[in-house]
């Protein structure tokens, strides 16, 4: 099937993506970002609050090692995290429903910079204080009759067309 090795991946070339949790509290979700994350070969992953850390059995239960292959960090205070990673040239974007968001398919990414996103706890959402240090917010738009997604769920969707666009404009898509 072509899979890189643990050894390959961690020397291959990253997406300019990193993923921010926001005190996300479930295990199986931070589990299953850990996993998008290594599919799309993001630059990593920063965990903040009460989102658990590996190891963890059931981060790894949904995680199936890709905690151990993407690059992550642990940051107690999100804010903090948001501050570290402006000044390592991120435009940072909060996945969430916000009066001036921009719509998923309407974002266009600069890709002469990097790109983090936050998503937030599974009732609360990303904090407003964080939403405010943000450059913007991304809106996954919903067309039923709830209007959130489980926070892992949106990761991935935010993820996959994220990386998709960066990848496309670096052009350094592998066949």
């Amino acid at each position: 099937m072509g899979r890189l090795t643990v050894d390959e991946y961690r020397q291959s070339e990253k997406t300019p993506l990193v993923v921010v949790l926001d005190n996300v509290r479930s295990r199986h979700n931070v589990g299953a970002v850990f996993r998008t994350a290594d599919a799309f070969r993001l630059s990593g992953v920063v965990l903040c609050g009460i989102s658990c850390c590996p190891p963890d059995v059931e981060i790894h239960k949904t995680a199936l090692g890709a905690e151990l292959t993407v690059d992550w960090q642990y940051e107690a205070d999100t804010l903090t995290a948001v501050e570290r990673l402006h000044q390592e040239g991120y435009r940072v974007y909060a996945v969430e429903q916000a009066h001036g968001s921009t719509v998923l398919q309407q974002f266009k990414a600069d890709v002469s910079s990097k790109i983090a996103i936050v998503l937030g706890h599974e009732v609360k959402g990303v904090s407003q204080e964080v939403v405010d240090a943000c450059d913007g917010c991304i809106e996954i738009p919903q067309y039923g009759t709830k209007h959130s997604l489980n926070v892992s769920v949106a990761a991935g969707i935010v993820m996959y067309q994220l990386s998709d666009l960066l990848r496309v404009d670096r052009n350094d898509i592998q066949s």
